[in-house]
């Protein structure tokens, strides 16, 4: 009879699907059996709500099974999931990183075991490259280089889960980057929770420019490289460097914006002005022209007037972003923001929140209008789809090989997807 393997589920951001990959393989060595893991994220009270609502379906689904709750959300409200009747056991982010943490629940749980496990994040000084290699799809992997925030945005409950900023060390990100190449990955995305403050913690605290610019150096081999969501604000001169002189380096930023009104920007205790913002898209479209932009946006910030939102709608157009996360806002317990009498009416924030979703539709539909006719080399996920430079969707006519870069001519928008054929010329 096979052995019982843990089930896991992944809420929240890219990092924590990452960090699920190495508790799976953490819990495989430690010979983890029947246990369901919910790695949560903690981003907003809709965020924790959710997870509870897993919590309470997965145990319906699983009557018999270990249920062990970690994640941002049990690292920062670990006696909110210990109270829950369904929940056997909740670990900390740093302890669902650690091999001794899963030994300890193999094959029985301890008996006197504690049922949280959960310490003072803060107190984390080192963060390991877990080295995950090949997660992703089998034509992008996700490495891990940084981790925590030094930061103190008032909305924002994340440094209280994952901890003050640490880094990986360049050597160890170049090292693997050149194996998951070996492998055959074409595509790899440099990830963490606020990627821009890479190195600050290194001797000789080297930027993330610096890191990108060593690693097309370094591995000459690797078709393409991305970086995920940056503070335009932190962005040093070797990655606007890379931006402009690095083909390889894909002309996609996600950026971390969050609102277009400078009062509302001090009051988020964000680090630029909306100027500042303009003036790096301006910047980074003269050096790299094409480049799209991501951004992430929140609507309905406590003291938000109507003129202060109208700011944060023409960032859209000033900044030519083209995808939008927009955040209607909630308010997380033990943030300052969350103190903030003046709160905005919740069916003002959702109107809000659909009209930046509006404009955000606009500007993508704009964008991928303007692609018919033009020729990418797509990354394809799936023999049928495949994503562009600018990571856009394509849905080609005829199956391509998975994990390969496949040039294509675009023939034609279908919703918020591309259509292509190959490209012969």
């Amino acid at each position: 009879m096979d052995r019982a393997v843990p089930k896991f589920t992944t809420l929240g951001c890219r990092l924590n699907a990452y960090e699920t990959e190495a508790m799976k393989e953490l819990a495989t060595a430690a010979g983890v059996g029947d246990a369901v893991v919910v790695n949560t994220c903690a981003v907003t009270s809709e965020a924790v709500r959710k997870a509870r609502q897993e919590i309470r379906k997965l145990r319906r689904e699983n009557p018999s099974a270990r249920l062990i709750v970690t994640g941002c959300a049990a690292q920062t409200e670990p006696g909110t999931f210990a109270a829950m009747p369904e929940v056997d056991l909740v670990i900390g982010n740093t302890e669902k990183m650690q091999p001794e943490t899963w030994a300890r629940m193999a094959p029985d749980f301890i008996g006197d075991a504690p049922q949280v496990q959960v310490d003072d994040i803060m107190s984390v000084t080192e963060t390991a490259g877990h080295l995950i290699d090949g997660f992703g799809t089998r034509s992008r992997a996700y490495v891990q280089v940084q981790n925590g925030c030094d930061h103190r945005c008032t909305f924002c409950i994340i440094p209280f889960g994952r901890g003050n900023s640490r880094s990986v060390g360049a050597g160890v990100v170049v090292d693997q980057i050149k194996r998951l190449v070996d492998r055959g990955y074409n595509e790899v995305v440099l990830t963490g929770v606020d990627l821009t403050s890479w190195g600050a913690d290194l001797p000789g605290t080297p930027r993330l420019g610096d890191l990108v610019m060593r690693i097309m150096r370094l591995v000459p081999d690797l078709p393409r490289l991305r970086i995920s969501s940056i503070d335009s604000i932190e962005a040093d001169d070797n990655l606007m460097q890379a931006i402009a002189t690095e083909p390889r380096l894909m002309p996609h930023l996600h950026l971390s914006l969050q609102h277009g009104d400078d009062l509302i920007l001090k009051r988020m205790k964000r680090r630029h002005l909306r100027d500042d913002a303009i003036r790096f898209c301006e910047e980074a479209r003269r050096l790299r022209p094409g480049i799209t932009f991501g951004a992430d946006i929140i609507a309905g910030f406590p003291t938000e007037t109507e003129a202060h939102f109208e700011n944060a709608l023409r960032l859209v157009e000033e900044c030519h972003l083209t995808w939008l996360h927009v955040f209607p806002y909630s308010a997380r317990p033990g943030t300052p923001a969350a103190r903030i009498p003046s709160r905005v009416d919740g069916k003002v924030i959702k109107v809000r929140a659909a009209r930046l979703r509006a404009a955000g539709a606009d500007a993508e539909r704009r964008h991928l209008d303007a692609q018919v006719g033009q020729h990418h080399a797509l990354l394809m996920e799936s023999p049928r789809m495949g994503r562009t430079e600018h990571f856009a969707e394509v849905i080609c006519d005829a199956d391509q090989p998975e994990g390969q870069i496949v040039p294509m001519r675009i023939t034609a928008r279908d919703g918020r997807q591309l259509c292509g054929v190959p490209d012969a010329s």
